[in-house]
């Protein structure tokens, strides 16, 4: 990410702007960023407890962002209270947005199981 001295200053003195750092996140990770709030706003509307993204990232620069995003613990739950959601992360794209209340719910547990992880994986997957 590109953490701006002002950032980095905070983080020295031991706090960071929740706000500042979502900043970060949007602009650094503009594609991991925009997906998730694209999946939050499907969300109100979807006829199943989650939304998700089935369309691979249009190259490797969308694909590290999304990666990157994922596989931080902090920015995970940045996104999660910002966009008021549950993340579930499969293969190299697909995410989901599920609604909080259903985590650990039937759909929830089929989605992050490893029957849906084996299933879901392809050829192409496989360095990702």
């Amino acid at each position: 990410m590109t953490v701006s001295p002002d950032l980095l200053a905070q983080a020295e003195a031991g706090h960071v702007d929740q706000e500042a750092f979502l900043a970060c996140v949007r602009d650094s990770l503009p594609y991991a960023y925009s997906l998730v709030e694209r999946l939050a706003g499907e969300l109100p509307t979807a006829e199943r407890d989650f939304s998700d993204n089935l369309v691979p990232p249009a190259d490797n620069v969308a694909q590290g962002q999304l990666l990157r995003a994922m596989a931080s613990t902090s920015i995970r739950e940045a996104l999660e209270r910002r966009f008021g959601v549950a993340l579930a992360f499969q293969n190299c794209h697909r995410l989901a947005a599920f609604r909080p209340q259903a985590v650990g719910g039937e759909q929830y547990r089929r989605f992050i199981s490893a029957e849906s992880q084996v299933l879901n994986q392809q050829p192409e997957f496989v360095n990702c």
